[in-house]
Parts: C-alpha cells; sequence; structure tokens
C-alpha cells in the first residue's frame, strides 16, 4: 500500500480511497517542507529530500496535514501528534550557521530584556524588501527572516524580531491538524514589548507609504 493512501485511509476510513497517487522528494524545498497537488484523481505530494530519512509514522502524519489542508476539514489522529511533535522539536537539532550581525545585536538585546538571556540563538538574516511580510520564523530550520526594508527603521525591525522570537520560544498549539500560532498567550506576551502600540502604528504608516510609492512608480513608467 502506498503511503499516501495508507495516510488517506487511516485519516477517512469511512471513504473509499479512488486516487493515483505518487510523492517526489525535491532538492528544491526548503528543510522538511511539502506541498501536495491535486488535478482530477491524481495527488501528486512534493517533501524536501530531508523527509528521505524520517520514520514513516511522522511522513504519514505530515501526509494527513496535507489532505486536511486539501480537503478543507480538520482532525487529529497519533499520527498529526507525531508530525507536530517533530516538528516543535526541530530547532532543538537544528545548527546556528547564519546569523547577520545586525540581528545579532538586536536578539542579544531582546534576549537579557524579554526573555532572561535563555533563548537559544536561531539563524537570523534579512530577505527581500517586502512590506507584505516583514518577518517570519521558519520551525522547520529555526531561522527567522527579516525584510531588508526594516533596516531603514530599527525599532520596527526589533520590534517584529521579537515577534519571531516569541514563535521559536512559544512554538505553536494544534488541535484537530490546525495549528495555532498567535494564542492568547502569544498575544499577551508580544504587548509586553516596550512601546508597541506606537511601532504598531508605525507599522501601519510604513504599509501605506511604501504602498503609495508603489503606486506612483507604477504609472510612472
Amino acid at each position: 500500500m502506498s503511503l499516501v493512501k495508507k495516510a488517506f485511509t487511516q485519516l477517512y476510513p469511512e471513504k473509499q480511497y479512488r486516487y493515483n497517487s505518487k510523492i517526489k522528494y525535491s532538492g528544491q524545498f526548503s528543510d522538511y517542507n511539502a506541498n501536495i497537488r491535486k488535478t482530477g484523481f491524481d495527488i501528486e505530494i512534493r517533501m524536501s529530500k530531508k523527509w528521505r530519512d524520517i520514520g514513516e509514522e511522522v511522513r504519514i502524519g505530515l501526509i494527513q496535514h496535507l489532505l486536511m489542508r486539501m480537503f478543507k476539514n480538520k482532525k487529529e489522529t497519533l499520527n498529526t501528534e507525531l508530525y507536530e511533535g517533530f516538528i516543535r522539536n526541530l530547532a532543538k537539532f537544528t545548527p546556528t550557521t547564519e546569523v547577520d550581525g545586525i540581528l545579532r545585536e538586536s536578539f542579544e538585546r531582546l534576549n537579557l530584556k524579554y526573555f532572561n538571556g535563555l533563548l537559544e540563538m536561531p539563524n537570523m538574516k534579512f530577505g527581500q524588501a517586502s512590506i507584505r511580510q516583514l518577518g517570519v520564523y521558519n520551525y522547520h530550520n529555526d531561522t527567522i527572516t527579516i525584510s531588508s526594508v526594516l533596516k531603514e527603521h530599527p525599532d520596527i525591525m526589533e520590534y517584529v524580531l521579537y515577534h519571531e522570537l516569541l514563535h521559536k520560544k512559544e512554538s505553536f498549539q494544534s488541535k484537530n491538524g490546525q495549528m495555532r500560532y498567535h494564542t492568547t498567550k502569544f498575544k499577551s506576551e508580544e504587548r509586553k514589548f516596550e512601546g508597541w502600540e506606537e511601532i504598531e502604528k508605525k507599522i501601519k504608516h510604513l504599509n501605506k507609504r511604501k504602498t503609495k510609492s508603489f503606486i506612483k512608480d507604477l504609472f510612472s513608467l
């Protein structure tokens, strides 16, 4: 029995499996990422090559998460719990190999001020000049990426970095196969950042200013 069929049958025992399925392991994904595509009765799942060495039960949990996302329903199985536990613990075994100097200085300040110096340093880098996504924490490779737009706005940068560090510290909650990242506890911790209300206003202003600038450039082409 194929891994996809096994995952489907365990997740939906009341349904008949009618699909042709295949799994492809690709080097085009970042560590432990994956996606799913359905065309008619064909299902293709593409995974990072890192998944090849991971136990079948955990991979089934990953596939079940992808199936639930595709079919838009919520369930919880032993395999989805194993998968979520695996993702939660990845950061503990991921080496810190890439740390931008500016972000390192900010991390050290934030770690002392808000985390009692106890938070392990993640990988940290600047990414594209995005205003739609100012920062992101990748649980799969313990990496925080901050928009390079924020190099010109150090106060906002530090707030966004703090937000992403909270994701590392608080991890996520899961219910019925759905991962929740911005929990009540998370939001409460986020508001401990000194001057957070003023910085939130600055972020809204920054978004408006950048959008207006983009529209002006667009019409001048």
